[in-house]
C-alpha cells in the first residue's frame, strides 16, 4: 500500500521519531518500503532521511543522546558559545550516512526549507551528492540565533529552519501519516490526559494546549538533566515514539505485520 510518511520539526524531541522509525520499521516494514515520500522538516527530517537512505537507526539515537550530553555540560547549554550544533551535526551526517545516501534519499525524500530572503517554504527531493543532501539537512535544522548568526546556504541561496514555514510538510494526497512529539492531531503522536480543547496551530502543526506539550516545548531547544533513578527523559521520548506508532499500527491493522518484541529503544537503558 504505498502512503506518504511526514516528521514534524521537534528540535532534540526528535528521539521521539527514531523510537517511531524504529517500530514502523519492525513491525510494519512494508510502509516504510511502500512510502512514495517521505517529508520532514528540521530534526523530522534527520529522522527521514535515515529512513529513505536506510542509515543505522540505532546509531543517530546515540549521537542525538550524546550531543544532548555534551550541551548539558556547558553552563548556557546549547547556547554556550562553545557549543556548535552545526559542526557536531555536520560530522554525524557524514559519519552515519552511507556513501550513496543521495541516490537512496533522491526522489523519495522531501526536506522542508525556510528561504530566507521571503520567508517562503520549499520542498528539497532532489540531491546530487551526499554533501549536498547533508547541506539541505543542515539548512533545515538551521534555527536563527540559536544555531548562529550567518544562516547556510543551500544551491547558493540561504535557507533557515523548515520548520518556520512549513514544521509538518504533506502531500495533496489523503494517505499522509503524520507525525510529531507533540499532543493533537497528528495521527503518530502523545495522547495526554487533558481536558483540554484548546488547540494551537504552528506553521501546520497541532498542538493541544495543555501542561504536557509546555514540557514537551522546554526540553526541545534545551535537552533536559537525566532523572536520578530513572530512565533518561529522552529516553522515554524514544520509547514513548514507539509505544505512539505500535498503537496506530493496532487502530489501522492493515498496516500491522507481525510482533516483534525487540526495539531500538531497549538498547538506550
Amino acid at each position: 500500500m504505498a502512503s506518504v510518511i511526514s516528521f514534524a520539526g521537534c528540535g532534540f524531541l526528535g528521539v521521539y521519531h527514531i523510537g517511531v522509525a524504529s517500530c514502523l520499521l519492525e513491525r510494519a516494514p512494508h510502509l516504510v518500503r511502500g512510502a512514495t515520500r517521505v517529508y520532514g522538516a528540521s530534526a523530522g527530517a534527520l529522522t527521514a532521511s535515515v529512513l529513505t537512505s536506510h542509515a543505522c537507526l540505532e546509531k543517530c539515537c546515540q549521537d542525538v543522546m550524546e550531543v544532548a550530553k555534551q550541551a548539558r555540560k556547558r553552563s548556557l547549554g546549547p547556547l554556550h558559545p562553545t557549543f556548535n550544533l552545526v559542526k557536531i551535526l555536520r560530522s554525524g551526517l557524514e559519519r552515519d550516512l552511507p556513501g550513496d545516501a543521495h541516490l537512496r534519499a533522491s526522489g523519495k525524500l522531501c526536506v522542508s526549507l525556510t528561504r530566507v530572503s521571503n520567508g517562503e517554504n520549499m520542498l528539497v527531493s532532489d540531491f546530487t551528492s551526499k554533501e549536498e543532501l547533508i547541506q539541505a539537512l543542515i539548512c533545515s535544522c538551521f534555527i536563527p540565533v540559536y544555531c548562529g548568526l550567518i544562516p547556510p546556504s543551500f544551491r547558493g541561496v540561504r535557507y533557515v529552519d523548515g520548520g518556520i514555514s512549513d514544521n509538518l510538510p504533506q502531500s495533496e494526497l489523503k494517505n499522509t501519516i503524520t507525525i510529531s512529539p507533540f499532543s493533537g492531531e497528528s495521527d503518530i503522536c502523545p495522547r495526554d490526559n487533558s481536558s483540554s480543547f484548546h488547540e494551537l496551530r504552528l506553521t501546520n502543526t497541532s498542538i493541544q494546549v495543555n501542561w504536557g506539550n509546555a514540557f514537551r516545548l522546554s526540553q526541545a531547544l534545551f535537552p533536559p538533566e537525566p532523572k536520578v533513578g530513572s530512565l533518561p527523559v529522552l529516553a522515554e521520548m524514544c520509547q514513548s515514539g514507539y509505544k505512539d506508532a505500535y498503537r496506530f499500527l493496532k487502530d489501522n491493522s492493515e498496516f500491522l505485520s507481525y510482533p516483534k518484541e525487540e526495539n531500538i529503544c531497549s538498547l538506550l537503558y
